[in-house]
């Protein structure tokens, strides 16, 4: 008996000679005719999932596009391959930590499941003390009076994030078990510094002081993982080209600085036997002009930070380099990877932000084009491991902070009261992190950012950049499922690998 379509069985018939019955063989060659014409079954295409900027669809299921034959218009080719996926996510500053823990318990767990489950938000990065986004006065795991020092880390402590921080973190890794967390200073200690303050200044530029920074590092790596909360990889300076925080933590850390303190981190990490990485600069694509600007006389400005950096012999210590949006773009980071090939990137830092008049539709439809072309497709098409925004949470007035960014978005937005709403970055990482698994790889596609999941399954994402509505047909080879993507849309097309 034939196992396979009757369409095949009677093509097969045909070859071996048999003489069937005239009438029955034209119904089987009928039938064949139309099977090959056929769209694909509906289970073989690809499952749709759309935001719109005026969030008439949020992320939307739009069903299975099937697979038929013809030539995709944006094609996927599997076998060429880029780099491995760590995750996608956000900051649990202590600024979002205050709101959450402002919801009740019931309604800060609804949110938390929302991000780390049905998002799959998997990589945050931590600030290592505060940073602009505290609501409270600035501070680190090592503070002392003025004029005092503490080389032996005697008042090294990290009970300030055991309120709500590391809870959170807890939580965050307990809903989504492949979540990482990094680790980034705005400031070391003020008794480290050149002028003795957590804003502004420099590393003294002492070998005692490397050596206690890197002690820092590895005390507070060992502190949080008893804590539950295991550091994947830290930089070791926050944007070290903002020369004058406006009156939030932070410091210059030229190149040669950076250079030294990670010739000592290095190593400590080696003996205390940490496997955590080390990644350097962590500042914007280019130079903003107003840090270059702002370099003292004298002095190079250092434009070329990140080649400047893994030319040092402090290279052999560091993984990767870090990227922030605020200034140039995300073509920087292939430039880089063709100059270091064998150094990953990470993209670490870009929060949403809004004018003075924009209105709530305004600042959704801005975000969500903006980030879904510069952020989610962008920095993977260039390089990235990762793509991570700035606060996971703030209040309606873009707080609290203390200094820094007053226009800044989070995630979600947590109020007025005991609720919390979804921002257009809920929507734009969620399109990347609920298809795309830690451990994906990124395959080439004609536009968008393709990954291959480590189950074979393929994720496209999409954004039509224009007002009026685009047809597509997506896929590999000559096989692809049409759809008509809405003026604006970010889509994400899903479907089996094979």
């Amino acid at each position: 008996m034939c196992g396979a379509t009757l369409a095949t069985c009677g093509i097969a018939a045909l070859r071996s000679g048999y003489r069937p019955d005239m009438s029955r063989l034209l119904a089987a060659t009928l039938l064949a005719t139309a099977l090959l014409a056929a769209p694909a079954s509906a289970h073989d295409g690809a499952r749709v999932f759309v935001t719109t900027p005026d969030r008439a669809l949020q992320l939307s299921d739009q069903g299975t596009a099937p697979f038929t034959r013809g030539a995709p218009t944006i094609s996927v080719d599997p076998s060429s391959t880029f780099q491995t996926m760590e995750g996608w996510g956000a900051s649990i500053t202590d600024s979002s930590a205050a709101v959450l823990y402002r919801l009740d318990k019931r309604t800060r767990d609804r949110a938390m499941v929302a991000l780390f489950k049905t998002d799959g938000l998997s990589y945050l990065r931590q600030p290592m003390g505060a940073s602009d986004f505290v609501d409270e006065p600035h501070y680190t795991y090592d503070d002392v009076p003025a004029g005092e020092t503490d080389y032996g880390m005697r008042r090294f402590s990290i009970a300030h994030d055991e309120a709500q921080i590391l809870p959170l973190l807890r939580q965050a890794l307990q809903l989504n078990p492949r979540l990482k967390v990094m680790a980034t200073p705005w400031s070391p200690p003020a008794w480290m510094k050149t002028n003795g303050s957590l804003i502004g200044g420099r590393l003294i530029d002492d070998p005692r002081i490397y050596r206690a920074y890197a002690d820092y590092f590895v005390r507070f790596i060992r502190a949080y993982a008893r804590a539950g909360v295991p550091i994947d990889a830290v930089t070791v300076q926050n944007e070290p080209q903002n020369r004058n925080p406006s009156g939030y933590p932070g410091m210059a850390m030229p190149v040669a600085q950076e250079a030294k303190l990670i010739e000592q981190l290095g190593p400590a990490l080696q003996r205390a036997g940490l496997r955590t990485k080390i990644l350097g600069y962590d500042h914007n694509w280019s130079e903003h002009p107003n840090d270059v600007d702002n370099t003292p006389p004298g002095e190079d400005p250092e434009t070329e930070y990140p080649t400047l950096l893994l030319s040092s012999p402090a290279s052999r210590w560091i993984a990767g380099t870090a990227f922030h949006c605020y200034s140039g773009d995300a073509s920087r980071q292939t430039l880089l990877h063709n100059a270091f090939p064998n150094k990953d990137v990470y993209f670490t830092e870009c929060s949403g932000s809004h004018g003075e008049t924009d209105t709530p539709e305004q600042i959704f439809a801005g975000t969500l084009g903006w980030h879904a072309d510069n952020l989610i497709i962008a920095t993977a098409r260039n390089w990235a491991k990762t793509m991570i925004n700035w606060n996971l949470a703030l209040d309606p007035a873009g707080g609290p902070h203390n200094g820094g960014c007053g226009t800044c978005t989070g995630v979600i937005t947590v109020g007025p009261g005991n609720t919390f709403s979804y921002n257009a970055e809920y929507f734009t990482l969620g399109h990347a992190a609920r298809f795309v698994q830690p451990g994906a790889v990124r395959i080439a596609s004609s536009e968008g950012a393709a990954f291959r999941n480590r189950d074979g399954t393929l994720a496209l994402i999409v954004h039509n950049t224009t007002d009026a509505p685009r047809p597509v047909r997506v896929g590999t080879g000559s096989r692809s499922a049409a759809y008509t993507l809405p003026p604006g849309a970010l889509a994400t097309f899903v479907w089996a690998g094979r």
